[in-house]
């Protein structure tokens, strides 16, 4: 699972499949600006669950 780029930002995940949670690493010009966390169930988290928790982070800040 890449990075997603938007509007100048980019989230990137990781994830535990040991523990079931990961987190999702915002960056902004290449800094770290915050961090994103969430649990999943399954073997992986899903793309689109990653990509609903951009959007409303997204949608959350004005980005």
């Amino acid at each position: 699972m890449g990075a997603i780029d938007r509007n100048g930002y980019r989230f990137e995940p990781e994830y535990s499949l040991i523990e079931k949670n990961g987190a999702i690493h915002v960056y902004n010009k290449g800094e770290l600006v915050d961090e994103v966390t969430f649990s999943f169930s399954g073997k992986y988290p899903e793309l689109d669950q990653i990509e609903q928790l951009v959007d409303e982070y997204c949608e959350e800040r004005g980005i």
